[in-house]
């Protein structure tokens, strides 16, 4: 597919800000966010810019795009949590950590913001629509 990865991190306001800049500068036409607690508790900061510079990004939390995001693609985090009441279930009956068998989630969640979207000038199809399982209009 020929893409080039660029990763950036940022661990304050200013260094989001910072970072960016550095995506306009690098000419970058999209971004991957990935899950940080310190995201979350900045996503006004992290829409703004991203409407500011007419970024699309997918997000790992619905969150975001209920915010005004483009869309996320992530694990349900309820299943999530539901894998590790198991786990916790079966140590505390005693299992030992290394037998546990390794688990990983089976749902995924697709929300997508067409209203984002549309002010990006971007088409989503509506076969891509109907696979969703969230369209905010």
């Amino acid at each position: 597919m020929d893409l080039e990865l660029l990763v950036l991190s940022a661990t304050t306001a200013s260094e989001i800000n910072t970072a960016f800049a550095t995506l306009m500068q690098r000419s970058v036409d999209g971004l991957v966010m990935g899950n940080d607690q310190f995201f979350q508790v900045r996503q006004d900061q992290v829409i703004a810019l991203a409407a500011r510079y007419r970024l699309p990004i997918i997000y790992e939390w619905s969150e975001f795009v209920r915010a005004g995001g483009l869309a996320c693609y992530s694990a349900d985090r309820i299943e999530i949590y539901r894998h590790m009441g198991v786990y916790v279930s079966r140590l505390l009956n005693g299992a030992k950590p290394a037998d546990l068998p390794v688990m990983q989630p089976t749902k995924f969640e697709l929300v997508i913001n067409l209203k984002t979207a549309k002010s990006l000038g971007l088409n989503i199809t509506e076969s891509l629509q109907q696979l969703a399982d969230e369209v905010i209009e």
